[in-house]
């Protein structure tokens, strides 16, 4: 009887060593002056920058849900490391923390190389945008975890804050005033919901079209990451909100003080046609706890940094900070 070997179990050994080198040049593209050594050792290396006070170490972890369903039918994988590098950095800046570095998370039932690489690409491409380095990885090949085609990620961020400002929350008064951020499209939140509606209630395929723009491609738009904005308006900032799950119902009471509510005017929201699309099959409050509505991020400002924000940013006034008991109130 011929022995097996771990191929013969459903691992490639030689085909993950051509894919850790097929991904090395983008890796080596993120890195900046504080990465420590190269890749291929037992652990990624990050020297602390300069500069802090009381430097805090502040780590986000997330990954990109059932998006990655319609990545995999679609046989589409250059947008989804975006997204999971937008997820992890997007919740760093709420805290006040620059990212620093960046480590994925990729497991699959059999690793094939032109995907992986362009998945990995993508991470690449989301970490230039949000300025870290991606300093390590792990990929996973599985055979009888997952089913034939399938895979999963996850990503984990790192960033360092100074401690004094990261209590934002004690910052927010009543007058402030609620600056929403544009989002790219769904970004990574409520695609359970979107599947259900767009491919078995209505039907519709792919390549069908809503607003002049084939499906897919608004589905898999990638998480717009807000990282150079944050810097830019930092010191203008009180607070931020990223609106993920939950949307902006859930997200926006986390930067509020227990006595504070935050009034939004509806009608003054930029809603993404995707969503005016949505409404017509899913009821508005429903709409507005599960998806960002085309709102990526709400900035809590106040009168005399206003325009700087506005002349800024693609920021624009939804509402203001009023009392009450930590509720979002549309108006």
């Amino acid at each position: 009887m011929a022995k097996l070997n771990y191929k013969d179990a459903g691992v490639d050994i030689d085909e993950g060593n051509r894919f850790v080198e097929n991904i090395k040049p983008f890796v080596k593209s993120t890195f900046d002056k504080n990465v420590i050594g190269g890749i291929g050792s037992f652990a990624g290396a990050y020297e602390l920058p300069k500069g802090y006070k009381e430097p805090v170490i502040l780590a986000a972890t997330d990954g990109v849900g059932t998006k990655l369903k319609l990545a995999i039918d679609a046989k589409k994988f250059d947008t989804v490391g975006i997204d999971l590098v937008a997820m992890c950095v997007n919740d760093l800046i709420c805290n006040f923390a620059t990212p620093s570095f960046f480590l994925d998370y990729y497991a699959t039932a059999k690793l094939k190389t032109d995907e992986a690489t362009d998945i990995i690409k993508g991470i690449a491409i989301g970490c230039k945008e949000s300025e870290c380095s991606l300093i390590g990885g792990e990929t996973a090949e599985m055979p009888g975890l997952y089913a034939k085609d399938d895979f999963d990620l996850a990503g984990f961020a790192v960033g360092i804050a100074e401690k004094s400002e990261m209590n934002r929350v004690k910052l927010v008064k009543e007058g402030d005033i609620l600056v929403a951020l544009g989002s790219s499209g769904i970004h990574s939140n409520g695609y359970s919901l979107a599947r259900k509606l767009f491919f078995e209630k209505l039907k519709l395929s792919f390549e069908s079209e809503i607003n002049g723009k084939k499906l897919i491609d608004t589905l898999l738009k990638p998480t717009k990451i807000y990282v150079k904005t944050f810097k830019k308006l930092k010191n203008r900032i009180k607070a931020l909100a990223h609106i993920t799950g939950g949307g902006i119902t859930e997200n926006l009471p986390r930067v509020l003080p227990s006595h504070l509510n935050a009034e939004i005017k509806k009608d003054k929201i930029k809603v993404l046609p995707i969503f005016e699309f949505m409404r017509d099959h899913v009821e508005e409050d429903e709409l507005f706890r599960t998806f960002n509505m085309g709102v990526g991020m709400i900035i809590v400002t106040d009168d005399k940094n206003l325009d700087f924000i506005l002349n800024n940013s693609n920021g624009y006034v939804i509402g203001k900070i009023t009392k009450g008991d930590k509720r979002v109130k549309f108006i």
